[in-house]
């Protein structure tokens, strides 16, 4: 059985010494966010004064707290001296860009005016407004000083890494940009923040001003990603860390198969993490049966588990059809793009990775491939089957192409100086969002000769892709001489529900079911219906006796009846012994 090492590790580490800045990333799903903010209250409690932060755009630390967030810091019912803010990335866009073309309103043309909105609507933008809200907390000395400390509740890996490595990334290109304008317009907008990009940069690699929290679960992909994570953070300089390993069952009914193998598989993933990460200072916490939301659940979550199992044991009665009724149905489709969207954490990649093997098996030509940075589809599939090709967006490739593609074409008749800035401008990070987007357009147009299996990043960086589509004909028209034929036609291809099949992956859970509701409604503003709910990992159908899974699994009834009456088709998955290779 395995014996959680004492909670009381993490608690000693944070409020011996507690550094002023704290960072808690990892995997989607792991539990970011209700440690971020139990760590907050704990804190509080004992006296500090505790700002929180999500810098996550698909954040749930809303529903986690019950109380409506905004960018100002609002203080949190019955946490004396705790305040929460969130940083909402197209909110700090729009500020970000009135903020530069309000004073020329009614000065310039209206056109002018207009041109200007136009190229400040990429999702560049909206990425360094976000940076910006983040950068001043933690480069403006007087932005947070009435705060002892202040917590980020982080985006998944992938996007926190991104996030951490701006500092340098928009540092480099203002040093070495002489042209005066990028895509973001004038360049003395961004220069007016060179010295609090260069003091973010400073604080995060100062071990007595920041800690990074890696969260995981105790398997073999959240911690395969917290080992990547906690070493690309070392090479950004970021060396102060602590993993968490979050979730650890401890079972109680050794007659219960499910929770054994549940256990089992605990111990296995623990026991072939990567050496790195068991040189980190650790804590190991345990699986709960109660639903962590609201004060009360938090601040015991790090207290020993004594969860009470309810006595309702409901039958399980009509639930959802198999995955194989949805395998069955896709197979039908001559072609076509088959997206997976959701929640970090809720299987996504595991998901698209079954459907695309189904597909094979049945026959099909497939193109597997994932837009994002923290997956593994490869590592999830295993061997390659024949007539299988998979891929990776991969950020750093298709920029570098880009680049060359523009250099190549509209670059090949300029004289040396305009040469010169279109490089220099080339350079920006907003080029590797441009770039991105492009090959995700290519990747789509090969639905209409063969299955196209996408496996998404979360659901708010999704979003920001789908929504940059127009924005990007523009921003794309300006680099190129003419718009891409994939490009033009990404959005019709995603709107035509004969093409495109978008399901929405969930856990039976609030979290993961409430935002997989607000991204159905974000997908009809534009334009685009989901073609049905997957609910994955679900106790709902199987028999347990032990008192943790047995409280989940009452739990899951609720939320599984609230899918259904989405009125959409849905499938349910069982949670699986062994997590399921290709």
């Amino acid at each position: 059985m395995i014996t959680p090492k004492a909670e009381p590790s993490l608690l000693h580490n944070l409020l011996r010494n507690p550094p002023r800045y704290l960072f808690f990333t990892g995997k989607g799903g792991v539990g970011k966010t209700t440690t971020a903010t139990a760590t907050a209250i704990v804190l509080t409690d004992s006296g500090q004064r505790v700002l929180l932060v999500s810098t996550d755009p698909a954040s749930n630390l809303e529903e986690v707290l019950g109380l409506a967030l905004s960018a100002e810091p609002a203080p949190v019912p019955g946490v004396p001296g705790l305040y929460a803010l969130n940083i909402d990335p197209v909110l700090a866009a729009a500020a970000y860009r009135e903020k530069l073309v309000g004073p020329y309103r009614g000065i310039l043309p209206d056109a002018a005016v207009r041109s200007m909105e136009e190229q400040l609507s990429g999702a560049c933008t909206v990425e360094i407004a976000a940076f910006n809200e983040f950068a001043t907390l933690m480069g403006n000395p007087t932005a947070g000083e009435r705060f002892d400390h202040i917590i980020f509740d982080t985006a998944p890996t992938g996007h926190t890494l991104r996030l951490l490595s701006l500092p340098a990334a928009w540092s480099d290109f203002i040093n070495t940009n002489t042209g005066g304008t990028s895509c973001l317009g004038p360049l003395a907008g961004l220069k007016a923040h060179q010295l609090l990009y260069a003091n973010t940069r400073s604080s995060l690699a100062d071990a007595a001003e920041t800690l990074v929290v890696v969260v995981s679960r105790p398997d073999m992909a959240p911690l395969a990603e917290a080992a990547r994570a906690s070493a690309e953070l070392q090479e950004l300089g970021v060396a102060n860390q602590h993993l968490v390993i979050n979730g650890v069952l401890q079972v109680t009914d050794p007659r219960d198969t499910v929770a054994v193998a549940l256990q089992g598989r605990n111990m296995k993933a623990m026991a072939g993490m990567a050496n790195a990460l068991t040189l980190l200072p650790r804590t190991e916490l345990p699986l709960r049966g109660m639903e962590l939301v609201g004060v009360p659940s938090l601040r015991a979550f790090f207290s020993p588990v004594n969860d009470l199992p309810s006595t309702a044991q409901p039958a399980p009665g009509l639930l959802p059809a198999p995955l194989n009724n949805l395998l069955d149905m896709l197979a039908a489709m001559p072609a076509g793009v088959i997206m997976t969207m959701g929640k970090g954490g809720v299987g996504k990649t595991t998901l698209a990775v079954n459907i695309a093997s189904a597909l094979v098996a049945r026959g099909k030509k497939v193109h597997l491939t994932t837009t994002d940075p923290a997956a593994h589809v490869a590592l999830t599939l295993g061997t390659v089957p024949e007539g299988m090709q998979v891929s990776r967006v991969d950020p750093e490739a298709e920029t570098e192409a880009y680049r060359n593609e523009v250099l190549f074409t509209v670059g090949a008749g300029l004289d040396d100086e305009a040469r010169t800035l279109m490089e220099e401008d080339l350079r920006s990070p907003c080029t590797e969002e441009i770039a991105v987007f492009r090959a995700f357009a290519k990747i789509v147009a090969q639905g209409t000769d063969r299955f196209v299996v996408i496996d998404t990043a979360p659901t708010g960086h999704t979003l920001l892709l789908l929504d940059a589509s127009e924005s990007y004909h523009r921003e794309v028209s300006r680099s190129l001489s003419e718009i891409p034929e994939a490009v033009r036609q990404l959005l019709p291809r995603l709107r035509d529900s004969a093409f495109t099949k978008v399901f929405l992956v969930t856990l039976p859970e609030a979290t993961p079911v409430h935002e997989a509701q607000a991204l159905q409604a974000d997908l009809r503003r534009a334009g685009i219906e989901p073609a049905g709910w997957i609910i994955n990992q679900s106790l709902a159908s199987l028999s347990v006796t032990d008192p943790i899974l047995a409280q989940r699994r009452v739990r899951e009834f609720r939320y599984i009846d609230e899918v259904v009456r989405q009125g959409l088709p849905t499938f349910l998955i069982p949670w699986q012994t062994e997590p399921t290779k290709g």
